[in-house]
């Protein structure tokens, strides 16, 4: 990857309003000495993607995309000096804008972090969520370039990763936090992921790479070809809850103990994935908590990334789509089951 000449103007998708995109342009920012500018390689699509599309949190123009990977375009010499970034470097910026003042922050934790909350803090910032009203307007991966202030979190994507593959880092992220921090997973763990999505697969790879003993994976007949990767990545079992009774499926492949930990990556299921989970857990362990995973923490960010470095699981069977920037309403869509058939991961890249 090479740098190119900065253009005077910027692309960008914009939701205008419920599942209506217009591709608008935005001039391109100047650049503070303790800032920079990301050019776009990737913005991968996830499910928040799609309800957010379908059902837009304000009437604001929002440029989405909170899943991104760039190169480094153009960096302020403070920027480089406190972060370490250089132009050229392939990098992978977390969504949430700290603060970097509070307890949160300090932790590594910014996704609690007030100056994130973009609900109901009005100078709170979030890629993928902000306003493209507020200058310097770039706040979402769905464009040719991202503005990074100096409160941005930015990682380094491992030599050898593809833009592609990083992608994958959030879900990924996710999956880290999510089993292993709040879930407690680990060696001979058994596991019921609820889900066979780009998230439930990723809680697949970490669960296995923790040493979990038996991950059975659930999801519909819709599902088929992401059960299919479930196995792939490791899933000892997979269940099509719309051909057999998964509590029976469980019980038998458990030899009727149950599981240690339940996962739900459903989207829209309701109560149903929770429900399951109890009766899945209840014959193995006394009492049964349950807990709100959101979101993930810099150090899961640093173990995603050495986990897809690795190379030891086939994650390219879940990069399955590409879609340039003219085709933002159709990734959505197509990630939300009403477009593309069997899209796990969609990577938007602008320059398509």
């Amino acid at each position: 990857m090479t740098n190119s000449p900065i253009m005077a103007k910027v692309l960008a998708a914009v939701r205008t309003g419920p599942s209506k995109t217009e591709i608008r342009e935005f001039p391109m920012p100047e650049v503070p000495a303790d800032s920079a500018l990301m050019k776009m390689e990737v913005a991968g699509i996830c499910g928040t993607d799609v309800k957010l599309y379908k059902t837009p949190p304000s009437a604001a123009p929002v440029i989405m995309g909170h899943e991104n990977i760039g190169v480094i375009a153009k960096a302020g010499s403070e920027f480089v000096r406190r972060k370490g970034f250089k132009e050229g470097d392939l990098v992978f910026v977390e969504h949430y804008v700290m603060c970097g003042k509070c307890e949160w922050c300090h932790a590594g934790q910014y996704r609690h972090c007030e100056n994130t909350d973009w609900r109901n803090n009005p100078e709170g910032i979030r890629y993928g969520y902000t306003s493209a009203e507020r200058a310097p307007h770039l706040w979402g991966g769905f464009a040719q370039y991202v503005y990074l202030p100096w409160n941005a979190v930015v990682h380094q994507v491992p030599k050898g990763v593809s833009a592609e593959l990083a992608g994958l880092v959030t879900p990924m992220a996710n999956g880290v936090e999510w089993s292993l921090f709040d879930g407690g997973v680990g060696y001979n763990s058994t596991v019921l992921i609820q889900g066979p999505g780009q998230q439930g697969l990723s809680q697949t790879v970490i669960c296995k790479q923790a040493g979990a003993s038996l991950i059975i994976v659930t999801g519909t007949s819709k599902d088929a070809a992401r059960l299919k990767v479930a196995k792939e990545l490791g899933a000892d079992h997979v269940i099509d809850v719309q051909k057999e009774d998964p509590l029976q499926r469980i019980k038998q492949v458990t030899g009727g103990k149950g599981v240690d930990v339940v996962l739900d990556c459903t989207a829209g299921a309701g109560t149903i994935p929770i429900l399951l989970g109890v009766e899945a857990m209840k014959r193995k362990v006394k009492a049964i908590t349950i807990k709100s995973a959101r979101g993930h923490s810099y150090k899961a960010c640093e173990l995603a990334l050495a986990q897809l470095a690795s190379k030891r699981f086939p994650l390219e069977k879940v990069t399955t789509h590409r879609f340039g920037l003219k085709d933002v309403d159709m990734a959505i869509k197509s990630v939300g089951g009403h477009g593309v058939p069997d899209v796990i991961h969609a990577s938007l890249m602008p320059w398509l």
